[in-house]
């Protein structure tokens, strides 16, 4: 006969203290949680005692502050024997001096950051790991400019700005407000289109395809000299070269490292860029050109260059008669003119220089004219001496307008172009190849920037410290150092 097992039968069959009974596993868990707390508690008060604070950190710090880490006073204030959690702006401005930020409310109109007063830490957030502790985040920036206020008027900044995907408008230059509202100020004729496909070099010379890095090159690189000329580029000119532009904003926000020369595109030098195809000749008797300068120093050049010819060769006073400039109607002139001296260096030098303001200088620059002191009417040109040949014969110089290079088209950002090198030129600036106005303004807009910094993996990286700087470093001052080595290498 089978016995019946019933729950309550095999119930009593367990032994309800068992969990009384010590084990191996039960004795380790109990001297761990009775050992770990007083080696935690024993570390922290040795390292204590030893004066190595790191015990309190939260991580490790950024590089710049790597030194710093044992030395946590250094930073946080002492309270009641221990350390405060955020680090006092005080012990920031011991080492740094960041100048204030819209610093005063007619800083372009805004109310300094938005009517908020920013802590260092809370936009440089330490013990986060070897990290750049300079590129602020976006939070830190949005917590001003996604509601930035401003005085009563039209606000110099967009207001609403959450990140370069959101809210950044277009840059300046490209809106054609101030100073850009006619395109680029910088006064030099140049025809882009036309230099971006293959050209002729000289009236006579071959075609040649020229290349972006022909003429355009950052300071800190050597000008490319394919189309140079040793004699200009060892000339001493009397105007300032270069003339830049200046800054539309002179209080804009300077970056706290000084320029290392790849950032920008130095201006582009006649001597450099462009003498070889454009010439300055000016008289089939030399093989030489006028100096690249002002105009009576061009004038001057010529004078001395006449005189010394026809001193050579007096045989051309004798100036023969040109069938070429006979007017039908009326009455031919003698087959031959004797000039003195005086006379035919006037003649020819009036001659080169009407080719020179009136052809070759005119292609480049823009050029007014004005008449010397003299007794000659103000609008009595060279050519037509003839009706005045009892006074004397006075010749205008030009005025030419000087030109100024714009050298950084967004004054409120940072850019670099060495860090772009790996790119073509065209691949930012592809107006370049269909620009035929010396006015167009061939900066790329921000949506060339938004194809490569962009939010998520696969693009670079799009914050704003990537591009703008906070504190106006040009307005920093000098600290007194505080900190002495030994006092460094304590704990270590």
């Amino acid at each position: 006969m089978l016995r019946t097992r019933t729950t309550k039968k095999l119930a009593q069959r367990i032994d309800l203290n068992y969990f009384k009974r010590p084990t191996p596993l039960k004795r380790a868990k109990f001297w761990l949680s009775l050992v770990l707390p007083l080696l935690a508690l024993g570390w922290v008060a040795w390292r204590s005692f030893s004066g190595d604070h790191r015990v309190y950190s939260s991580g490790r710090m950024s590089r710049a502050h790597a030194v710093l880490e044992k030395e946590c006073a250094a930073c946080h204030l002492r309270q009641a024997g221990a350390f405060s959690a955020k680090a006092a702006d005080s012990a920031c401005l011991d080492c740094h001096d960041g100048p204030a930020h819209h610093d005063g409310p007619t800083h372009y109109g805004a109310i300094p950051i938005g009517g908020k007063h920013l802590a260092c830490a809370e936009c440089h957030t330490e013990h986060s790991g070897r990290i750049n502790i300079s590129a602020a985040s976006d939070q830190a920036c949005v917590t001003c400019h996604a509601d930035l206020t401003s005085e009563p008027g039209p606000p110099h900044y967009s207001p609403h700005i959450h990140s370069l995907a959101d809210g950044h408008p277009e840059f300046e230059a490209l809106r054609g407000y101030g100073i850009y509202s006619n395109g680029d100020p910088s006064g030099i004729r140049l025809n882009h289109a036309i230099h971006m496909r293959p050209i002729r070099r000289g009236p006579n010379g071959p075609n040649v395809q020229l290349q972006c890095g022909n003429c355009h090159n950052p300071p800190a690189v050597s000008p490319d000299l394919t189309y140079s000329a040793r004699d200009y580029r060892t000339a001493v000119v009397s105007y300032e070269h270069p003339n830049r532009y200046p800054a539309p904003y002179v209080n804009s926000l300077k970056p706290a490292k000084p320029i290392a020369g790849r950032e920008l595109m130095a201006p582009v030098k006649f001597a450099n860029a462009c003498v070889s195809c454009h010439s300055l000749s000016f008289d089939k008797r030399f093989d030489i050109g006028v100096p690249h300068d002002e105009p009576n120093v061009v004038r001057a050049f010529l004078l001395k260059k006449f005189q010394g010819y026809i001193a050579a060769h007096p045989a051309e006073l004798r100036v023969p008669r040109d069938p070429n400039r006979d007017l039908t109607g009326k009455p031919e002139t003698p087959a031959f003119r004797m000039l003195t001296p005086a006379q035919w260096v006037e003649e020819r030098t009036s001659d080169a220089e009407e080719l020179l303001w009136r052809k070759t200088c005119v292609q480049c620059h823009s050029l007014s004219m004005r008449i010397e002191i003299g007794e000659m009417p103000p609008k009595v040109w060279p050519w037509l001496r003839s009706a005045y040949d009892n006074r004397p014969v006075l010749r205008p110089l030009p005025e030419i307008v000087l030109a100024r290079a714009v050298g950084q088209w967004m004054p409120h950002a940072n850019f670099d172009h060495d860090a772009h090198r790996g790119f073509t030129c065209v691949s930012c600036h592809p107006k370049a190849l269909t620009s035929t106005e010396s006015s167009d303004i061939l900066l790329p807009g921000i949506a060339t920037c938004k194809t490569c910094h962009a939010p998520g993996p696969g693009h670079a990286d799009s914050r704003c410290s990537e591009c703008h700087t906070y504190h106006d470093w040009s307005k920093r001052k000098e600290v007194t150092p505080k900190f002495t080595l030994p006092a460094l290498r304590t704990g270590q």
